[in-house]
């Protein structure tokens, strides 16, 4: 992981009086010597979706943009603020492969890091494991360039772009 990056390395200012003394307090957060307020860099909330097919392969996407672009990854995302990660599910793959999740199952959840836009973000991502009724009008839209089921090796593993997905791929799905 690239220091640079670290949120603590790139926030400047405080986000509560616009202070210019806001630094690193810890590992965790940076603090205001103006006014006190300690900013914490919790982790964000993302869902990864494990969908098989008839014949046991896995449904991988491929970005469409950075970071990762190219790159393989399962269907999922951020959940919104006040969503459950449960709804996330559902609207990920309605957004990305315009699917309808008929069952969900939560298997395990896996820390990552996410750089974008200069900053590294801390998630942790929600593994479920989902059926569909149908495959049957599948297409890839919003983030996702392209889909392929395919089973499971360690040369597809190459080609995913998130080590959490990595990660995830290699528990579940080998």
């Amino acid at each position: 992981m690239n220091e640079t990056f670290l949120p603590q390395n790139v926030m400047n200012f405080c986000p509560r009086c616009g202070g210019k003394k806001f630094e690193a307090h810890g590992s965790k957060a940076c603090k205001c010597a103006d006014c006190g307020f300690v900013f914490y860099f919790n982790a964000a909330s993302a869902v990864a979706v494990i969908l098989r097919d008839s014949e046991n392969r896995v449904l991988l996407t491929r970005r469409a943009f950075d970071p990762g672009k190219g790159t393989f990854d399962l269907p999922g995302g951020f959940v919104d603020s006040l969503e459950s990660a449960e709804s996330a599910v559902d609207r990920e793959i309605q957004e990305e492969l315009h699917l309808q999740i008929v069952e969900k199952r939560y298997v395990g959840s896996f820390p990552n890091t996410y750089l974008y836009g200069g900053i590294i973000y801390y998630t942790c991502d929600l593994v479920f494991e989902c059926t569909v009724a149908t495959y049957d009008g599948i297409s890839a839209t919003d983030d996702v360039s392209s889909y392929e089921f395919l089973h499971i090796t360690d040369e597809v593993i190459k080609q995913v772009g998130a080590q959490s997905i990595k990660n995830i791929l290699r528990k579940y799905c080998m």
